[in-house]
């Protein structure tokens, strides 16, 4: 099966489940066969939803996120970033215990098969530029702005 598309305010996302798990929530659809799961398609879709309305900061979905032992540290490491709030490219390095991988850092975090529900549009370069993000840099503008507004609502 194909992935599915998610109209989302700020782009279409693809998504994709494998063995009752989500395994893509990408802007860009990724090659290879996934599962025909209605249901968690659409638990996935209503989430999606209320994050989109400012009713949801934390996923409950079952994700696999298929990459390196060094791409799973980083996305790890990312999914500890808290809703509004953003961190570098070096700080997250910092986190995972490798300082000077800042550029493997940020080709993990380019590499994130699970956009929003990994939360990578929280990663900004240093001294808090926007900078590189796979749905484009107005979908990452679009969503630290949402996040930031429900935050100070």
């Amino acid at each position: 099966m194909s992935p599915q598309t998610y109209s989302s305010p700020c782009g279409t996302l693809y998504l994709g489940v494998r063995q009752g798990c989500i395994c893509l929530c990408d802007w860009k659809p990724r090659p290879g066969q996934y599962d025909d799961d209605g249901p968690l398609l659409d638990r996935l879709r209503s989430q999606l939803d209320a994050y989109f309305r400012g009713h949801l900061r934390t996923f409950s979905l079952p994700l696999f996120a298929q990459g390196t032992p060094f791409q799973r540290s980083v996305w790890q490491a990312v999914l500890q970033v808290p809703y509004g709030r953003t961190v570098s490219y070096g700080q997250l390095a910092e986190h995972i215990g490798r300082p000077t991988a800042v550029r493997a850092v940020a080709r993990a975090v380019g590499a994130n098969p699970l956009a929003i529900l990994i939360p990578c549009h929280r990663i900004i370069g240093a001294h808090g530029r926007l900078t590189g993000y796979a749905g484009g840099l107005p979908a990452k503008r679009f969503l630290l702005s949402m996040e930031t507004n429900v935050c100070t609502q």
